[in-house]
């Protein structure tokens, strides 16, 4: 497999770092946060950069969050928070 080149931070000019972070969402007054996701991020203001295949898994799972958030809400629910885990974070080697 062939490395890639590490991105560089276009405001900042310098190598982004292989970490996790946190994707957040907004969509009609709900509000979605998936930790422990891993990215190209910018040491200096945390702005990350996400694999395809990174994004594409987001786009499904933050769609079906919302869908969730939203019936909840049409039913009135009292409880307006959640916390879903799926297993346990494991470590992925940088796409580089």
């Amino acid at each position: 497999m062939t490395k890639k080149p590490i991105p560089i931070c276009g405001e900042h000019h310098i190598q982004k770092e292989w970490r996790t972070t946190t994707f957040e969402y907004s969509d009609e007054g709900i509000s979605i946060r998936i930790p422990n996701v891993y990215a190209w991020v910018c040491p200096v203001n945390g702005e990350a950069s996400f694999t395809s295949e990174t994004v594409d898994e987001l786009i499904v799972t933050a769609r079906e969050l919302i869908e969730t958030a939203k019936r909840a809400r049409e039913r009135r629910s009292v409880l307006t928070e959640y916390i879903v885990s799926v297993g346990q974070p494991y470590p992925l080697e940088s796409p580089a």
